[in-house]
């Protein structure tokens, strides 16, 4: 029995679900692709649990994956569906001698579950509750609720906690309702119930004990049917009394807190009635929390829903979306049917919280052929889903909709089940268990809401038919249609049209529909929806709609225009503009008339729509056309507003000379606008064209210093043609601009040399003399410029680079010259002489005539006489000094060759530090010592490849000249003149430096101690 719950086999009883009429998938003419529905299954399925009881069941719950089985025995099963193999057996018969469990009632969480024992005959032994926690076999008994049956349990919803259940109500066969709370498993078992009523009575007045005493003698029937049984806050519990003397049994209660408020519902359900309390909990922390609620209701009428019934009991359920939320509806069951409405967790109305009340009547039908079910008696029990109710009846279960009260699924079950007693469900994962005395089942919900869109859609709901949906293209669809042909028959032409447009119906049927009934508007606004709908290749269907669009709109205009003189200031006419040029703005349609300009052009020409025409064409950048036509009705102003209003900059390029020969201002102002848009070198054509006359010249001009001095146009094109215009209609800007540009050839932006040969065909000297200086033609230009004035002259001379002493000299001969010889001023001469330190007074001194005295030169001649002794002193004192340097270098070089250094028999070598003196060595200046192989072998590495080929070449020469010479027993001059020479030549490879001194260690100090290719094998090494 402990490993059964996790097998399951199909029921073999007969079940029958209503399965809807088939989607007729075959309303679309166009884009509609025909799709086949999927077959989702039933959506209750029932499966039996193959499990053997030990006696009969009587109560079953289950929350949170727990199931508490009670079977007459007295004995409970504890089953963690998570872990089915593991059941619990606890045997509550030493708590339940002569008595029986009436009732089980679990927590959410499933941690907290309370046990109603009652006598089996008679009011012996009086009832009892028994507490069991999930984490324990053990029960503890209740005292202070002894002799109180516990019919209903309000659990709290928002707690978390395995150990502390918070603030719960309990109800009783009687009508009262108790608050307490389960903390650690022993808070509610401190004290016994006597003792507490006796606390309780204690604190009460002698006024409110005689209300209570008149009350419950039912002597004033104008008070409410309930009364707090508390008196002060030190009192543990709560106890409230809404039975009056017929003493109902509490048949439902369960209470929640309202989101994002401080307000609490409660509702309590006896056999025939329902109650509401709503109130507010201004301190949560305080206990008990709903007396505060309760507070409320101690002195008003009482409000309830009465519900005649000869049944002895009624169900409460609600629908938990999850847990921890506020329910979202809730339904009660009595004889007459299931009460359901949505609770309101805004509480619109704050004395209600159920909207939306509607009376289900319990089907009597069968769908397994009867007209009847084989009992018209109410169902025992029922439980909530979303969208339906399941009816448990002693021989079936019935699934109804909630939303039309239609019968979808019945269950009928064979006599060996024997009699159904209860259905329930998992508040936390929605399962749902069906049970008899001898058998449990599970029923399986899987898509309930698959038709809802159809029932919603059946009672004119279409936005909740569309949001469930699914996003089925066929379900959608038939919603639209529906709603398009309701809002049509309304009268609501144009929200029909837009609902119309999303659907797949003939397009043909629907735009005759809207034709019959004249309504042009609708039929423009389903046109331009569905014209939105379609894809870029549906190319035929989007000529059609745009070319009957533009006719639409062309006839309404047209209507307005012949009607109104005055037509634009019409507001219909202003709408439909409006509207006409947010049509032609669309993608599609700009994409549509581009294709089909032409007959788009002589459908508004038929129309005689100019304005509209002309607007099309700038929309659609068809402005050469429309320049075109400006310009052949000599419009050019007009002409040039268009070329201005458009952006295709090669019209500017094609029209600007014409526009300039008429509006030269403006044309030029058009120009300067577009700012580097424009490319002057491609305007240049124009530009010439229109240059015969000084007005047109000077705009040309204005232009042209736009794109020079503003935009910063470097094309010598540009320049040149601007210096010619200078030249020809503003001189005195040639020179400006000819500075502007700089004294350095290879910065200025026009020809030098076209320069030059336009300012001397207009005479133009200075601009002349500028320009020779350019080009490197000195001469030409002090020659030039002493034709005009000295100064300008000598500026010219001191231009050249100060290195050149010779042209320089030449250019200011050439001034002097013309100075002594022009002007024969000799005191301007000797001012000359000043200024430039490079002409002396004998160079000038040829160009004076030879009546000149000396008197007026004798100043300038003993100055240059000064000048020259103390140069040749300069020279003497340099040459005394260079003579002193020799001297001491020769002294320096004589001391080295005779310099040595002394060797100890100690002394030993710093790369070895073997004894120096047992093979050839080196010492160096600096005190270092080496044997000679010791320094090849360690300055070898900083060589250069050529340097390492040329030592090993010098080495093999001389290991061969001392072989040979070993084998002869004369060494002749020639040979030791060889060796000698091989020595030198390793010396002043190896030796010319010290090895820790020199040039070579100081190079090699970025070098690494490793090298790259030994690292790794270094590393290995040392690991």
């Amino acid at each position: 029995m402990t490993s059964m719950f996790d097998q399951y086999e199909q029921a073999s009883q007969r079940s029958k679900q209503v399965v809807p009429p088939p989607i007729r998938t075959d309303i679309s003419t166009a884009g509609f692709i025909q799709m086949k529905l999927q077959d989702d299954g039933p959506i209750f399925t029932k499966q039996k649990i193959i499990f053997s009881p030990s006696d009969k069941i009587i109560h079953l719950v289950v929350s949170s994956n727990l199931i508490i089985i009670a079977m007459a025995n007295n004995v409970l099963l504890r089953i963690d569906m998570k872990q089915p193999d593991k059941v619990e057996e606890i045997d509550i018969s030493k708590y339940a001698v002569g008595m029986k469990m009436s009732n089980l009632f679990l927590d959410p969480l499933g941690y907290h579950l309370l046990i109603t024992l009652t006598p089996k005959n008679g009011d012996n032994p009086p009832p009892e509750l028994l507490y069991l926690h999930r984490k324990t076999t053990k029960l503890k008994q209740a005292g202070k609720f002894k002799g109180h049956e516990i019919t209903a349990v309000g659990w709290n919803f928002l707690n978390t906690s395995e150990t502390v259940t918070g603030p719960i109500l309990v109800g009783t066969s009687k009508g009262l309702i108790f608050e307490t709370e389960i903390s650690d498993g022993d808070k509610i078992f401190n004290t016994s119930l006597e003792q507490y009523w006796r606390q309780h009575y204690n604190r009460l007045t002698q006024h409110y004990r005689a209300l209570a005493f008149l009350f419950h003698n039912s002597l004033f029937p104008k008070l409410p049917n309930y009364l707090p049984l508390y008196g002060a806050k030190e009192v543990e519990g709560l106890v409230f009394d809404i039975g009056k003397n017929s003493k109902p049994p509490i048949t439902g209660l369960e209470f929640h807190k309202i989101p994002n408020s401080d307000k609490y519902m409660i509702i309590v359900t006896t056999i025939m009635r329902i109650y509401q309390y709503i109130g507010s909990v201004q301190n949560p922390d305080e206990k008990p929390l709903l007396q505060q609620v309760f507070n409320k209701y101690l002195n008003v009428q009482e409000s309830f829903v009465e519900v005649i019934s000869s049944l002895t009991y009624s169900k409460l359920q609600f629908y938990y979306p999850s847990l921890g939320v506020l329910p979202k509806s809730f339904g009660w069951l009595t004889e007459t049917g299931i009460l359901y409405a949505h609770i309101d967790p805004n509480l619109s109305d704050p004395k209600n919280a159920l909207t939306k009340q509607q009376m289900i009547i319990c089907p009597e039908a069968s769908l397994m052929g009867n007209s009847k079910s084989h009992t018209n008696t109410a169902p025992l029990s029922f439980v909530l889903t979303e969208f339906h109710a399941l009816l448990l009846y002693p021989d079936r279960v019935k699934g109804i909709s909630l939303l039309n009260q239609d019968l979808i699924f019945e269950d009928i079950y064979n006599d060996t089940v024997e009699k159904l007693l209860n259905i329930v469900k998992d508040p936390i994962n929605r399962s749902i268990w069906a049970y008899s005395e001898r058998a449990v089942f599970k029923y399986k919900v899987t898509k309930e809401d698959r038709n809802v869109w159809q029932v919603y859609l059946d009672k004119g709901e279409f936005e909740l038919a569309k949001q469930y949906c699914k996003d089925n293209p066929a379900y959608i669809d038939q919603v639209l249609v529906k709603q398009a042909e309701m809002l049509f028959k309304n009268k609501q032409y144009e929200e029909s049209a837009l609902t119309y447009a999303d659907t797949h119906s003939s397009f043909e049927e629907i735009s005759l529909k809207f034709l019959q009934e004249w309504q042009i508007e609708a039929l423009k606004i389903f046109l331009k929806k569905k014209l939105g709908g379609l894809k870029s290749q549906d190319k035929t269907q989007i000529t059609m709609i745009v070319v009957w669009v533009i006719e639409l709109f062309m006839s309404q205009m047209g209507e307005v225009r012949s009607n109104d003189s005055s037509y634009t200031h019409n507001p219909q006419y202003i709408a439909l503009q409006k509207q006409f040029d947010s049509f032609l703005a669309m993608q599609k349609v700009e994409e549509c008339i581009k294709k089909n300009r032409k007959t788009i052009y002589e459908l508004m020409s038929s129309h005689g729509d100019k304005e509209n025409l002309m607007r099309l064409t700038i929309m659609h950048s068809n402005h050469e056309e429309v320049i075109r036509q400006h310009l052949y009705k000599n419009n050019y102003l007009e002409a040039l507003e268009v070329l201005k209003s458009q952006t295709n900059k090669d019209l500017f390029y094609q029209f600007s000379g014409t526009l300039l020969q008429e509006l030269p201002r403006p044309t030029v102002t058009a120009l300067i606008s577009q700012g580097s848009l424009l490319k002057p070198s491609k305007l240049l054509p124009a530009l010439v064209s229109c240059n015969s006359d000084e007005k047109h010249a000077k705009e040309i001009i204005r232009y042209l210093e736009f794109c020079v001095y503003k935009q910063s146009c470097q094309e010598q094109a540009i320049h040149n043609f601007l210096l010619s215009l200078y030249a020809r209609y503003k001189k005195e800007e040639v020179m400006h601009y000819i500075s502007s540009q700089g004294q350095y050839i290879s910065m200025v932006h026009y020809d030098v040399h076209y320069a030059l040969r336009l300012c001397q065909e207009v005479g133009l000297t200075e601009a002349c003399v500028q320009l020779s200086a350019l080009l490197g033609l000195w001469t030409t230009a002090v020659d030039l410029a002493l034709t005009i004035k000295v100064d300008l002259a000598k500026q010219i001379a001191a231009l050249p680079s100060e290195r050149d002493d010779t042209l320089r000299k030449k250019l200011w001969l050439k001034i002097a010259e013309h100075v002594v010889r022009e002007k024969n001023d000799i005191q301007q001469v000797m001012e000359f002489l000043q200024q430039c330190d490079l002409v002396r007074i004998e160079d000038i001194l040829p160009f004076f005539s030879d009546f000149v005295t000396i008197d007026h030169f004798k100043d300038a001649i003993c100055k240059s006489l000064q000048d020259y002794n103390r140069h040749i002193q300069d020279l003497k004192e340099e040459m005394e000094e260079a003579t002193k340097a020799a001297e001491v270098i020769r002294k320096d070089i004589q001391a080295f060759r005779t310099r040595c250094t002394f060797v100890d028999a100690r002394d030993t070598c710093n790369s070895c530090d073997i004894q120096l003196l047992l093979r050839p060595f080196y010492v160096f200046p600096c005190g270092h010592r080496f044997h000679s192989d010791c320094l090849v072998a360690a300055l070898t590495p900083m060589l250069s490849m050529d340097q390492r080929t040329k030592l090993a070449d010098l080495q093999r020469q001389l290991t061969a000249i001392s072989n040979r010479s070993e084998d002869t027993t004369s060494i002749g001059l020639v040979s030791l003149s060889i060796k000698d020479q091989i020595k030198a030549d390793i010396d002043e490879l190896v030796a010319s430096e010290c090895l820790y001194c020199g040039e070579l260690m100081i190079e090699s100090i970025d070098k690494p101690f490793i090298e790259e290719e030994d690292y790794e094998r270094v590393m290995r090494e040392w690991a």
